[in-house]
């Protein structure tokens, strides 16, 4: 089995590291258009496996997407990151022409791949992937709801003193610092509702650091994180190369579920081998769907920004 990463920077390399720690598949290609960096970067994580004990082999390749073909899954970062001060939202104007060429390229090669989108923003990014491409639904999946929920459950570790592994807490809507909506009322240690564990003030100082808690990493950086977004990528192409049938929040096609049509954004899905097999339906209060809606209606704004840059 062959994936691919497109774009060798932080966080690139280092979802590609973390797949070949997992033996996610027998060959793993970094692609960068910077001559030379993918090839250190892929040359570097192999230096580590006698060391890490894994054999999958990781090549790096400039701009030669002839490397790549033949990919079961392709995973997406490509793109300029944000630097303290911007919004995901002010991305759109580069990223958007970066992403669709490259889209466009990978299938050239890899026609039945899976593609999962980093890139931010990544809601409309994944929206114009798969507008742009024509692909099946469950083929085109966004990463961010993965991401925002392990910071909402570090958060959560952080106030309650407990492993961040004992608990559960789901974030949906945009990827964005003011899109996203921690569900507070379904976030659960072992199974007794935080909610019953914190006051009311300390689960709303969680969940309002969870929301910024990408800008917040920016800010202390002076770029964007790295780490949990590689982790997260390679986590989501783990439950798809080995079928596990996760439930993970991602940004997906809707269809009419969660009451939304025609837009690409953050909720509760089975990850397999197919990609994303099904939305699961938490059953929002109507609180939670009214948020949920205020989100699309941001997305769907940004999405606009598309048309307005004939992108689609």
């Amino acid at each position: 089995m062959k994936i691919t990463v497109i774009g060798a920077g932080n966080v690139g390399a280092t979802c590609a590291n973390v797949m070949a720690q997992k033996e996610l598949a027998s060959e793993i290609v970094l692609l960068d258009i910077k001559e030379g960096f993918a090839e250190g970067k892929a040359l570097d994580i192999m230096q580590t496996a006698t060391l890490l004990g894994f054999d999958t082999q990781v090549t790096g390749v400039t701009a030669d997407y002839s490397k790549t073909a033949g990919s079961e899954v392709v995973v997406v970062t490509s793109g300029i990151p944000r630097k303290p001060g911007m919004t995901r939202e002010d991305l759109i104007g580069t990223n958007a022409g970066i992403v669709k060429d490259v889209v466009t390229n990978i299938l050239k090669y890899s026609p039945n791949a899976i593609i999962v989108v980093i890139s931010n923003p990544m809601d409309t990014m994944t929206y114009l992937a798969l507008k742009s491409t024509g692909l099946p639904k469950n083929r085109i999946i966004g990463m961010g709801g993965i991401l925002d929920s392990v910071r909402f459950k570090c958060y959560l570790s952080q106030a309650l003193n407990v492993p961040a592994s004992d608990l559960q807490g789901v974030v949906i809507g945009g990827h964005g610092d003011t899109t996203m909506i921690p569900l507070a009322r379904f976030a659960t240690y072992n199974g007794v509702p935080v909610s019953t564990l914190l006051s009311a003030d300390a689960l709303n100082t969680v969940v309002s650091s969870t929301m910024v808690g990408g800008a917040t990493l920016t800010k202390f950086l002076g770029t964007s994180a790295w780490m949990a977004p590689g982790a997260a990528g390679a986590a989501l192409v783990e439950s798809i190369v080995r079928d596990e049938k996760k439930i993970y929040p991602c940004c997906v096609s809707l269809d009419g579920e969660y009451g939304q049509k025609d837009i690409c954004i953050g909720v509760p899905a089975i990850i397999g081998k197919n990609g994303f097999e099904k939305v699961v339906d938490f059953k929002l209060n109507a609180d939670e769907q009214a948020l949920f809606n205020k989100s699309a209606d941001a997305v769907r704004s940004m999405n606009g920004v598309l048309k307005e840059l004939n992108l689609l």
